[in-house]
């Protein structure tokens, strides 16, 4: 048997141990969520004897928090389980912590068995192990990151939006709710969930503060306090939201300044994260014989998976350098 075919075989049976486990995973999932509706449903009674039928979104509204099963009771012993759970609840997935832990482990044992069955060495298992435990945190931050960007491209026109609102004489209640109404996802139903909780009775500092938290943006926290201290102290409430719309969009110009002046350094991470592929797979078409050599000794594939690691870390450093704060 090639040693191509070992690896193709190596990387089949990664997917389907990682498949297995997800799917397992999330048909427990389901049917535990099932059994707490049915249980649920039979502790509100038959539809005939209740005065007022609940909707579906008061009974089966998905909270991250609901019932909580084991793989989220041990996501709660993890260090620092809090920052994960916002973590999440900031990338928009709806997932709970317990299914980030049973993604992460299906991703380390996928990873760390792609490299035992390619390098043959039980150590060299630990490092794919790793590097695939990170993977799904990398995707809830890149998530994370799409879902600010998305919410901070609309946001100074929703802060004109409401300085409108308070211009023609509605209250901040009413323009947080023209807001939510007229502004699409994810600014929208932020901004709705401020208005609700408000409405119920919440203090609109903790409301905002709750904004702040569950989209870690600088300017939301500088919108929150623009907002709170003329209500507090007076103030032309109309006026600061003006100068705070302008300021943001004067940011957003100098961003993309920066994005124009780096984009040299982010064409280099790339170029140095596939050159290396493009020239060995060229190799291998011009000299079969000579780099085949590479994965059929065992010292080879051990290079080969060293060299994978080091250039992962190179791009993740290089994107780290070009990654300029404004």
């Amino acid at each position: 048997m090639s040693p191509m075919t070992l690896w193709v075989g190596a990387g089949l049976c990664a997917a389907a141990v990682t498949l297995a486990i997800v799917v397992v995973g999330l048909v427990w999932d389901h049917w535990r969520r099932d059994r707490m509706r049915r249980d649920m449903l039979e502790r509100v009674g038959p539809a005939e004897e209740r005065t007022q039928e609940p909707t579906a979104m008061e009974l089966f509204r998905e909270n991250p928090d609901l019932a909580p099963g084991r793989l989220d009771a041990f996501a709660e012993l993890l260090p620092r389980s809090g920052d994960l759970a916002r973590l999440i609840e900031q990338s928009g997935l709806g997932w709970r912590p317990g299914r980030f832990v049973l993604f992460t482990l299906a991703s380390a044992v996928a990873c760390g068995a792609v490299g035992y069955l390619f390098t043959g060495f039980w150590i060299m298992a630990l490092p794919p192990a790793i590097l695939g435990a990170t993977l799904p945190w990398l995707y809830v931050r890149r998530c994370k990151a799409k879902r600010v960007a998305a919410f901070e491209e609309i946001f100074p026109e929703a802060i004109d939006l409401l300085g409108r609102a308070i211009r023609a004489g509605h209250g901040l209640s009413t323009a947080l709710r023209m807001v939510a109404d007229e502004m699409g996802s994810p600014l929208g139903p932020e901004f709705r969930r401020v208005f609700e909780e408000q409405k119920f009775g919440l203090p609109l500092e903790e409301s905002l503060n709750g904004l702040a938290d569950r989209v870690d943006l600088a300017d939301v926290r500088i919108f929150n306090t623009g907002v709170l201290i003329p209500r507090a102290v007076g103030g032309n409430l109309a006026e600061i939201l003006d100068n705070l719309a302008r300021t943001i969009r004067e940011r957003f110009t100098i961003q993309r300044q920066v994005r124009v002046y780096t984009a040299q350094g982010r064409f280099t991470g790339y170029l140095l994260a596939v050159l290396p592929v493009i020239i060995g797979f060229l190799i291998y078409l011009l000299n079969r014989d000579y780099m085949s050599i590479l994965w059929a000794e065992d010292v080879g594939r051990v290079l080969i998976a060293v060299a994978l690691l080091l250039q992962i870390v190179g791009f993740f450093v290089i994107r780290r350098i070009v990654d300029i704060e404004v």
